[in-house]
């Protein structure tokens, strides 16, 4: 074999021979870096809701916030508690207080740390007139879920209707702290504020 030939045919052996490492990426072109691959989008957490919720300063922009909010909460992670919680919405929907009463006891037994069933709870005895049953579960939620600004207005509405109007107010303004374009929250402070400020709790 000519020398040159056999110069060729090593060259040919060596490329062959070469590390993967410098063969180029599927679809990318020798002596071009492939592409980054972009990072998934970070999960929007409660805590980002909550967030949003209070720096919300347009009132469609934070009701939509407070709906998935409330979306969040709403689910107990327990088919069982979320089949009774649903039946107790039927039967409150058909005024049948006391069913609704047994049922979410039932769903608090099953599900003790889900705020939200004690704040549905809450509602029926609201509803079944007994207030302080009620304000013992809402304290009980506001446990769980300090954040919880449903439970806020709740205890301030069933504390004025106690003619607790220190209470109430602190209530109230606890919910609109965590969210300030709450319907009504503003209303209820404006008229219970001058009566009360200058008192003590």
């Amino acid at each position: 074999m000519k020398p040159t030939r056999l110069l060729v045919a090593l060259v040919c052996l060596s490329v062959l021979a070469a590390p993967a490492a410098f063969a180029a990426p599927d679809g990318a072109r020798p002596g071009r870096a492939a592409p980054e691959a972009k990072p998934a989008p970070k999960p929007v957490t409660l805590d980002d809701l909550f967030a949003r919720l209070r720096a919300s300063e347009d009132p469609a922009e934070a009701k939509g916030v407070a709906r998935l909010i409330e979306r969040r909460l709403d689910s107990s992670g327990s088919p069982t508690a979320d089949l009774l919680t649903d039946r107790a919405r039927q039967a409150m929907a058909s005024h049948d207080f006391p069913l609704a009463a047994e049922l979410m006891d039932r769903v608090t037994a099953l599900e003790p740390n889900w705020p939200e069933g004690w704040n549905r709870r809450a509602t029926v005895f609201w509803l079944l007139s007994d207030k302080d049953d009620a304000i013992a579960d809402l304290q009980r939620a506001l446990v769980l879920e300090p954040r919880h600004f449903e439970a806020w207005a709740a205890m301030g509405q069933i504390y004025e209707s106690l003619e607790d109007k220190a209470r109430a107010l602190a209530a109230y303004r606890r919910a609109r702290a965590l969210y300030p374009q709450m319907d009504k929250i503003g209303e209820a402070i404006d008229r219970l504020a001058p009566e009360v400020d200058g008192r003590d709790l």
